[in-house]
């Protein structure tokens, strides 16, 4: 087998997996959002300004001087992922080979203070915690924000638009497309908001190798003091209590909040999906003039862009468990989360990923507007069974359900409208002839029968236009 020059991989096409040769990193834009994040440099990044934060927060309690600190965090600012990738195949420590490059760049007289009383998680938990919410508040949130805000387009847009409501895969009751688009805007919305509060929740420490503060016992007399300087650097909140990891639910939370925001994405996805069914054919996804469908019809025109997210949400979904099982950690700490946990970023990156693709799709939806109202109309005669029997039973008839059961299978054996086997019936007949006519007209026109559709899809988008609005970065 060839080697790769260097011995290691080369570029994106030498990657194993598919979210990075062919998803995020086949997609300069998502490459652009995410990379100052999620890469390894990011990493290394993160946990060499983690450093800096800890020298400037030992100046700040006077355990060095202020030109210790910033000579250090000079040193950080310069330090390289591949550098460190060097130094780790000696060490055999990722964190320790990091704080060896950052004081081979220090003065003596400085190098001392570099990762003084810190453990390596003190590090680690600490610069995931500030990258990963810098990537979801500056990526991930406002990539779910511009989905959510076109979904409300789509929902105002279609507000009025008559659509057969369905449920079980069987014609329902009538609603708008517009209200169907705006049960997404609810819960995605909501999905956004979780995945804030996760976000900003995630907690750093510098607690030492058990989390009892013994190191920094050593220095300062107040360890918990020092603590909240350095997170205040980096902008990060404390939990009550740590071991030598931070408490494992706030990543449970985080990774939670991010899958099920994929689910929601998927729901939608495999809704527009059903939508372009042949025998339903109620919209169409946009497709390209050199697009090919098929590599045997050329006649197909298929919604991969719906079918891509319901299957990355797919191979996100079980990692929940994965991230679960990392809340076991014995003792003050074992490493059975050290590779797993690294997994993270990619739950992240793969939910920005669908929310970008999704929304793409979405703003090159056509809809049928004429072929949702045929297919309200070829549903019209079952619809009738609702209002019917909801009205009977308001107005007296003691076995209403039971009686247009019946009838429903007299209009099914027939082949004649619902409403036309019930006035067959004098009793029902007569009772029918003194409705309302506003309550009539749920019989003689189903087709109007939605409800507060209309008016629930325009309150539900109003409401959540203004509510995320803070998350759309310029």
């Amino acid at each position: 087998m060839p080697e790769a020059d260097g011995g290691t991989i080369r570029d994106r096409f030498d990657a194993i997996s598919p979210l990075d040769y062919r998803f995020y990193g086949g997609d300069p834009e998502m490459y652009a959002a995410l990379h100052a994040f999620l890469s390894e440099d990011a990493a290394v990044s993160s946990r060499a300004r983690a450093e800096a934060a800890l020298a400037k927060a030992l100046a700040a309690e006077g355990l060095c001087r202020e030109e210790d600190a910033m000579a250090i965090a000079d040193a950080c600012a310069r330090v390289s992922a591949q550098e460190v990738a060097v130094e780790e195949e000696r060490t055999r420590h990722d964190v320790r080979a990091l704080v060896n490059v950052i004081r081979s760049r220090t003065a003596q007289v400085s190098r001392r203070f570099v990762h003084l009383g810190a453990t390596s998680y003190d590090i680690v938990d600490s610069a995931n915690a500030r990258r990963y919410r810098d990537a979801v508040e500056q990526a991930v949130l406002p990539a779910l924000a511009r989905l959510a805000a076109r979904c409300i387009v789509i929902a105002e847009a279609e507000a009025d638009t008559p659509q057969i409501g369905r449920t079980h895969g069987r014609f329902a009751e009538p609603i708008t497309f517009g209200f169907a688009m705006s049960a997404y805007v609810s819960r995605l919305g909501a999905r956004i908001d979780l995945l804030a509060n996760a976000a900003r929740s995630l907690p750093g420490k510098l607690s030492g190798a058990v989390g009892a503060y013994n190191a920094l016992g050593l220095l300062v007399a107040d360890p918990r003091a020092l603590e909240r300087r350095y997170l205040d650097i980096l902008g990060l909140p404390a939990r009550s209590q740590s071991s030598q990891i931070v408490e494992p639910e706030p990543w449970s939370d985080l990774a939670h909040a991010c899958i099920s925001a994929m689910g929601v994405m998927a729901n939608l996805a495999d809704d527009m999906r059903h939508l372009q069914r042949s025998e339903i054919a109620e919209i169409a996804e946009a497709f390209g003039e050199t697009q090919v469908g098929s590599s045997t019809m050329p006649h197909k025109r298929n919604p991969v862009s719906f079918e891509n997210v319901k299957s990355i949400w797919k191979a996100f979904a079980p990692r929940i468990v994965t991230t679960y099982l990392d809340q076991i950690s014995e003792h003050q700490r074992d490493l059975t989360n050290s590779a797993s946990q690294r997994f993270l970023g990619e739950t992240i990156a793969a939910t920005a990923y669908c929310a970008v693709r999704l929304e793409r799709s979405l703003a090159g939806v056509r809809v049928d507007r004429e072929r949702m109202k045929a297919n309200l109309t070829a549903a019209r005669s079952q619809v009738v069974a609702e209002p019917l029997y909801v009205l009977l039973a308001k107005h007296g008839h003691d076995d209403a359900h039971e009686i247009v059961r019946r009838l429903t299978i007299e209009s099914e054996r027939s082949g004649k409208p619902l409403l036309d086997v019930a006035l067959q019936s004098e009793e029902l007949r007569t009772l029918l002839s003194e409705l309302p006519p506003e309550e009539r007209a749920a019989l003689d026109r189903p087709e109007e029968y939605r409800g507060l559709a209309a008016s629930v899809a325009r309150e539900t988008a109003s409401s959540w236009r203004d509510r995320l609005r803070r998350y759309l970065v310029e």
